[in-house]
């Protein structure tokens, strides 16, 4: 500051002008005393070194840090080149760098660096670079800040070194305040000043960029709602350090945008002094490590992970250690795994975790299509989507929650993806006290990604338990099925032996004597037929089989064999006729066409008819007819062979005092019939192999012909499997649940017949409940068929 040299006189009359001139001097000491320290704070108390190069790379100007990282002292740096710190691969990347800047003019700030210190040590540095210039414009060289990164480079996942702004000690005129204001305006992290009373002085813009705010707006205020109100008494004792050190490094902690963001700040601070070494305000620095924070917290949350999935091998243990990790990680209410049912094109809560227990369980029992709701866009657009609020959007698919009972407010899924195949989605609904943010959707998608292949290596694990428990079930299954088979084939083979026997004896009494040839022929083809059974029981224990070809071609055999030895012997007699009509009926050939029938009336005129067959059972058979119900497009004999065989199974299936209730009503894809009895029911174990094998649903060495309708009769061990292949020559679908009564679960244990005569029970209200067993025949209108 220039002021003109007062005139005097030797009366004194401008001594107060003097006086003024003087205080002016002072203050102006005072004030260049302050901004000197400033920058000297700046500059030298930082941990960062600061450095400035001419054209040629020759350092002209550094400060003590850039000497510590470099290991060397002033005098051993000044004037020399930066490439005799490096060897030539770091030498040529420092020297692109520094031509790039030279001829763009635009900073750098991530020249990576490695350098060899005095003592040897390699040493990792982060440097920035900018152009410096004249006051004409012309490039004199370059000027940044050296930070060493070595502990970040070598251990990856460590949290950055707090770093410090590296601001030099100012020089006493205004031009070193601009250079060092210039200096203060490049750099990548937030700066301002406080004075003592905790209003702000001055801020760069890299604060304005990551907190919002402006200089203009701040200027000599207090930054509004700055520091979140939990972090207001760390803030309190981070002053008080900072008071009494002088300095402050690495103080982690959290302040507030101007939008209300939260962020996760390293803060590294000083203070400057006045001219009477008095404190005159706080020079910070503030490194946003919300990212780093987040990247930390997601690679332990996938550490922590991978370190214990290996510990659940089953689908759902592991599934429900995922989804329990959801909650936990991201502070939710509940997380689920929703995975692709791709034959039915449905998903399904495989696993699901809530506060509340009693949702999860019913999750578990969703299905929707796949089509609908947020996994469904998230399916059809393989991205994660966020839902804030479920009232607003038009994803949100309401049934789930109807069916669970449950209010989702908001959530995020986020797809699990095996190379380019989707296999389900992860679920978090609800966020505690929060929205969902960016970090949520970062960390749920990496869990995703990281569970994806063990979540389809533990389906294929279970897929294959699955496949061979059913080996050793079909194992076991084999001679039940030989014995089976063996009495089902040996029986009525032997009774008809027999039957030619008697016959030979009530014929022996005959002129003609021609009849003993004839039954001596009918006696040598029955024991064909006897051996060709014990065939097949060969063929069974050795190989694979499709029954039903094997005994049609059987009956066949039998069918046009006996037809030739009756049409050849014995016509007159009734008794051979009433044999040949019913072989023929059983196994003969039939021409079945398809005609339009009423279902309702159809099965109401059949059961009425089959009345007089159970009568002697103690069962209550109830028809209900939900009308109208559509006509099907089916034989008329083939019909009655189903309702006749869903009705006697269950019969045969059902204890005296039960209850066996057909249902005819029009179903989602046509008209159904559903046969629910109160029975003993199917093991899950029988149920998987009853239609894809020839399987009875006892045990067949407690096999005993009894008669047709009575409790555990045996009998017809093809109904089922008759209807299965009906099922596919005539379009219909056969459905099938049950549950096996819980007081004999196994094959080989007894039911009295009786539910008065349950010792288990205390009344008959608690054998209607323990089992039973619901067989659903689905058809399709026919209209469908009667155009083709």
């Amino acid at each position: 500051m220039k002021t003109d040299k007062p005139k005097s006189d030797f009366s004194g009359s401008n001594s107060s002008a003097s006086i003024s001139d003087k205080e002016n001097s002072k203050l102006e000491k005072e004030e260049t005393k302050i901004q000197e320290d400033r920058y000297r704070v700046l500059i030298e108390d930082v941990a960062d070194g600061f450095y400035e190069v001419d054209l040629h790379g020759n350092f002209r100007f550094f400060n003590n840090a850039l000497c510590r990282i470099f290991g060397y002292s002033k005098d051993e740096i000044q004037q020399r080149n930066f490439t005799e710190f490096m060897d030539e691969k770091n030498a040529r990347i420092a020297y692109d760098a520094f031509n790039r800047t030279y001829r763009t003019g635009a900073g750098i700030v991530d020249i990576k660096w490695e350098i060899a210190r005095k003592d040897g040590e390699k040493r990792h540095l982060e440097i920035s670079a900018n152009l410096i210039s004249d006051e004409d414009g012309k490039s004199t060289g370059f000027r940044g800040i050296a930070r060493d990164v070595t502990d970040r480079v070598l251990a990856g996942q460590a949290l950055k070194e707090s770093e410090s702004c590296a601001l030099e000690l100012s020089q006493t005129s205004r031009r070193a305040e601009r250079r060092y204001r210039a200096f203060l305006s490049f750099l990548p992290d937030p700066v301002f000043v406080f004075n003592m009373d905790h209003t702000v002085s001055y801020l760069n813009p890299a604060f304005e960029k990551v907190f919002g705010w402006t200089l203009e707006e701040l200027e000599g205020k207090i930054i509004p709602s700055f520091v979140p109100d939990e972090m207001k008494e760390k803030t309190r004792l981070g002053i008080k350090q900072l008071f009494e050190e002088k300095a402050l490094h690495g103080f982690e902690t959290k302040r507030r945008t101007k939008d209300g963001r939260v962020l996760d700040i390293i803060i590294d601070g000083a203070i400057f002094f006045d001219i009477d070494n008095q404190p005159a305000g706080q020079v910070i620095t503030l490194r946003d490590i919300t990212r780093e924070k987040r990247e930390t917290s997601i690679n332990q949350a996938l550490f922590r992970i991978a370190g214990a999935l290996h510990r659940y091998r089953g689908l759902d243990a592991r599934l429900g250690f995922i989804t329990k990790e959801v909650q936990n990680l991201m502070g939710v209410e509940g997380a689920s795994v929703i995975l692709l049912d791709e034959e039915k094109k449905e998903f399904f809560f495989r696993e699901a975790k809530y506060d509340d227990g009693e949702t999860g369980k019913k999750m578990k029992e969703i299905r929707f299509p796949v089509d609908k709701g947020v996994a469904g866009q998230v399916y059809r657009t393989g991205k994660p989507l966020v839902v804030p609020d479920t009232a607003k959007d038009p994803h949100f698919f309401g049934q789930v929650d109807e069916k669970s009972q449950y209010q989702t407010r908001s959530m995020l899924d986020v797809p699990i993806q095996i190379q380019d195949r989707l296999i389900g989605v992860l679920c978090a609904v609800n966020k505690k006290g929060a929205a969902f943010e960016q970090a949520d959707i970062d960390l749920l998608a990496a869990i995703a990604n990281y569970v994806a292949l063990p979540i389809e290596n533990a389906s294929i694990n279970e897929e294959l338990k699955r496949s061979y428990q059913e080996v050793k079930s079909l194992n076991r299954a084999k001679d039940r099925v030989i014995h089976h088979l063996s009495h089902e084939l040996k029986t009525p083979l032997s009774i008809l032996s027999a039957s030619m026997s008697i016959l030979k004896k009530r014929l022996a009494g005959l002129e003609d004597h021609n009849w003993g040839t004839i039954l001596d022929r009918a006696q040598r083809n029955l024991d064909r037929l006897l051996e060709m059974q014990y065939q097949i029981e060969d063929i069974l224990r050795e190989k694979d089989y499709k029954i039903y070809y094997m005994l049609s071609s059987l009956l066949d055999a039998c069918s046009d064999e006996l037809q030739v030895l009756v049409s050849e012997s014995l016509e007159e007699k009734d008794i051979i006729d009433r044999l040949r009509q019913h072989i023929e009926k059983l196994f003969g050939p039939h021409d079945a066409r398809s005609e339009e029938i009423r279902l309702d009336q159809f099965v109401a005129k059949q059961i009425q008819g089959l009345r007089a067959r159970f009568a002697h059972r103690q069962c209550r058979v109830n028809v209900l007819i939900s009308s109208p119900v559509p006509a099907v497009w089916i034989p008329r004999a083939v019909l009655a062979k189903i309702v006749d065989g869903l009705v006697r199974n269950a019969v045969e299936n059902t204890p005296d005092s039960g209850i066996i209730t057909v249902t005819v009503r029009s179903g989602e894809i046509g008209p159904e019939i559903e046969v629910r009895d109160s029975g003993i029911g199917i093991s899950e174990e029988n149920q998987r192999l009853l239609f894809d094998n020839y399987f009875t649903a006892y045990d067949t060495m407690q096999y005993s012909s009894r008669n047709p309708y009575d409790f555990g009769a045996g009998g017809k061990g093809f109904d089922l499997l008759r209807m299965k292949i009906f099922s596919e020559r005539y379009h219909f679908e056969l459905k099938m649940q049950s549950r096996r009564c819980g007081v004999i679960p196994g094959d080989a244990d007894v039911c009295p017949g009786n539910m008065a005569e349950c010792v288990h029970a205390g009344q008959t209200g608690d054998c209607l409940e323990s089992g039973g067993t619901t067989v659903t025949v689905q058809f399709y209108p026919a209209d469908r068929f009667q155009n083709k």
